[in-house]
């Protein structure tokens, strides 16, 4: 165990201090630190055979680029940046606005619903927290609205796409555990849509204590509510074919994420969307993205290797055991230790670091891992709105010039509050998140 808390402690010290890429970071530890168990010393550094250490590495290397699955990440991420491409975000945002914006809060909750939607076809919450800034802030501030309500509803929304399917994020935990990547598509349903009500439920106690927060703005009459969403049929339609169709076995996830792929390429054509360019700068920046997250994936999954070699599971099992702690007491633990790391990682970092190390621990308490999946992408959406860090927070601060970050984490608290509830309710009744993924695959 010494030997791997000296690693995790040097792999801390390249990422905070020397900010190395966290990829190179992982890798490097991890290749240092397996030869370190072969007898490497800086005597011997020069001197010493890197076969075995080496060899890890390009194995794994070849093993994850010859992975049939991993198709599933680059497709997935081009039907995001299609449907990006198509100018989506504004349509959802008029569809939700059409049924809830007459109500009091009503444009901050047609906010979070069409974050909810865009942000689960885009994959990215940043991305999602960037484009609806520009789409709902305007009409909130046109109708009075105050800047925390009208912030924090675009930074809380964005975050639920790293749970709402389908998700990169629980791609990667899928990868990582060897988890069944489209039960963790199952069970993120039911917790994403939660999410999405208790944000609704956040905006009611809002502008329940202070109206004035949320006006009102006017009712839209039937015809308005037909158009609004005669323009998103189509991606709605896109979403229930490539998740009714993993959901019920008609294709694997890669063959959805390549039906999602093609279903969007053809709503962008159908919108007069998409020139040359605009699909030259989505294939460009669907290979950008692919490649960082293949690379972060392969330092991990080395890094990976390292600890359990070095025993760090069996260890830390046995450390956890001499404290005679309950099953739920160690998840407690564990979710505390997430909930602080959130304060200074961004989502991936921390869940590439925190879950080669904790998914052994938990697996060996009996828990199931497509619920601890689940637990984990909750808290990392946690992250995304909690100080100091925040990225959604400080991506909408960049983007919203006239609006402060304090203003921003002040008016994110009721969220970050329903959040919190909606992670309870997850770890206490399992079912939440179990209950699909137990009605279609088990």
């Amino acid at each position: 165990m010494i030997v791997s808390a000296f690693g995790f402690a040097i792999l801390l010290g390249l990422i905070l201090i020397f900010r190395m890429p966290i990829a190179f970071a992982m890798g490097t530890v991890g290749i240092f630190g397996f030869g370190y168990l072969q007898g490497l010393t800086f005597d011997n550094l020069f001197d010493f055979r890197w076969t075995g250490a080496l060899s890890l590495a390009s194995n794994r290397i070849i093993d994850t680029s010859q992975e049939y699955g991993l198709a599933v990440i680059p497709l997935f991420i081009l039907m995001g940046n299609l449907v990006t491409k198509a100018n989506l975000s504004g349509d959802l945002y008029k569809a939700s606005n059409a049924f809830l914006g007459h109500r009091k809060g009503g444009l901050a909750m047609a906010t979070i619903v069409a974050c909810g939607g865009f942000s689960a076809i885009c994959g990215s919450s940043l991305a999602t927290s960037a484009t609806m800034a520009k789409v709902a802030m305007p009409p909130m501030k046109k109708y009075g609205y105050s800047d925390g309500l009208a912030s924090a509803s675009i930074a809380a929304g964005s975050t639920l796409g790293i749970l709402i399917p389908p998700s990169v994020i629980l791609l990667m935990y899928g990868l990582l555990t060897e988890t069944s990547i489209r039960e963790l598509f199952a069970a993120g349903f039911i917790p994403g849509i939660l999410g999405i009500f208790m944000y609704l439920l956040a905006v009611r106690f809002v502008v329940w204590r202070n109206p004035d927060r949320g006006p009102s703005a006017e009712r839209s009459n039937f015809a308005q509510r037909v158009l609004a969403l005669k323009n998103v049929w189509g991606v709605l339609l896109l979403f229930v074919i490539v998740m009714g169709g993993i959901y019920l076995g008609v294709f694997t996830p890669s063959e959805a994420a390549g039906i999602g792929a093609g279903g969007a390429f053809l709503i962008a054509l159908m919108r007069k969307a998409l020139t040359i360019e605009t699909l030259f700068h989505a294939l460009l920046d669907t290979g950008r993205t692919s490649a960082m997250l293949f690379t972060v994936l392969i330092g991990a999954l080395i890094f990976s290797d390292f600890i359990t070699i070095a025993g760090l599971p069996a260890d830390l099992l046995a450390f956890v055991q001499s404290f005679d702690l309950s099953p739920f007491g160690v998840i407690c633990i564990i979710i505390a230790i997430y909930l602080v790391l959130g304060m200074v990682f961004e989502s991936l970092s921390m869940i590439l670091l925190t879950v080669p190390i904790f998914y052994p621990l938990v697996q060996s308490l009996g828990f199931d891992l497509v619920w601890f999946g689940i637990v984990v992408v909750v808290v990392t959406e946690i992250s995304l709105i909690t100080p100091p860090v925040g990225m959604n927070v400080f991506v909408l601060s960049a983007v919203l010039k006239d609006v402060k970050a304090g203003t921003i984490f002040k008016g994110i608290t009721p969220f970050w509050c329903a959040d919190m509830i909606r992670l309870a309710l997850i770890v206490v009744f399992s079912s939440i998140a179990l209950f699909l993924p137990e009605l279609l695959y088990r």
